[in-house]
């Protein structure tokens, strides 16, 4: 009988470099499981995935802590509490006194003073979630749970004082070019951080029964608007919404001249309102929910 010319053993070489190319194999990308693989899941062609993503996580776990509604808290991440801002002015008038001719250190200083006319907002800010968080302890879901950007200033004013009251509060973080950590007054399994502003917006008024503002830059005014398009546009329904320092508001935007301009109507006006004090907030908030003011 004629031998095959070939072996019946394969060779040992052979066998090396199938384990090699198998071992190779699963050390590529293409072999990961797709909801392991960062590099898929980061393609542009998957940006869809990424925003259901981003809602269904921070939805998700809400409903597991039962949030069944919320009272949103905007304000500026650059008003610090009183001692904070006394620093900072301190410091400003040291480093004008070692340059005085400077005009970049005058403006410095000249901020660092109106920032401290402003550090009052971070107390009430303090005082008012706290009466927020109090309405909330006396129902047994999850209700009326004040909400913030997670950030420094009003908004870490607002987590403070939730948190001194006893209870749970949010905190949707951005992630930002600049790093930006949440505060540490945000109930731990309630801090959240967003990459999509779109989303974050989202998730502050799903679930919001109340909107309070306190003076801030373009973040807060942003979102200032755009709750009020909703309303205006009846893309949401009500919610009480409170502008709180009327001189900041009242210099910083012209209501009267929109509607003067045709801009919007004279009713659109009715759709917030302006106060100076926490008691006269707490105060429109309660009428609008029908809440006794002893709780």
């Amino acid at each position: 009988m004629k031998k095959s010319p070939l072996k019946n053993k394969t060779p040992e070489r052979c066998v090396d470099a199938a384990k090699g190319s198998e071992t190779s194999s699963v050390a590529r990308d293409s072999y990961k499981l797709a909801y392991d693989d960062d590099a898929l899941l980061l393609r542009d062609d998957l940006k869809a995935i990424r925003l259901q993503l981003e809602w269904l996580k921070a939805d998700l776990i809400q409903q597991e802590q039962h949030i069944l509604s919320t009272v949103v808290i905007f304000g500026g991440a650059r008003f610090p509490e009183l001692e904070k801002a006394q620093a900072m002015l301190t410091q400003a008038e040291e480093n004008l006194k070692e340059s005085p001719d400077d005009a970049e250190l005058v403006q410095q200083r000249s901020i660092a003073d109106n920032i401290l006319s402003n550090s009052h907002y971070y107390e009430d800010a303090r005082l008012l979630a706290g009466k927020i968080t109090e309405l909330s302890l006396t129902f047994d879901g999850q209700e009326f749970v004040v909400v913030t950007g997670g950030g420094p200033g009003v908004m870490e004013a607002a987590n403070r004082g939730a948190a001194e009251a006893g209870g749970k509060s949010i905190g949707l973080n951005i992630k930002l070019p600049f790093e930006q950590k949440p505060n540490p007054y945000i109930t731990p399994e309630l801090c959240f951080q967003f990459n999509y502003f779109a989303l974050r917006k989202m998730h502050f008024l799903k679930r919001a029964r109340g909107l309070v503002v306190f003076p801030g830059g373009f973040g807060t005014l942003d979102e200032l608007f755009d709750t009020l398009t909703l309303i205006q546009t009846k893309k949401m329904a009500a919610i009480p919404v409170v502008l709180i320092g009327k001189e900041y508001w009242q210099r910083l935007i012209d209501f009267d001249f929109l509607v003067e301009q045709g801009a919007i109507k004279a009713a659109d006006l009715q759709l917030f309102t302006l106060v100076d004090t926490v008691e006269e907030a707490w105060h429109y908030l309660c009428g609008f929910w029908k809440v006794t003011l002893e709780n």
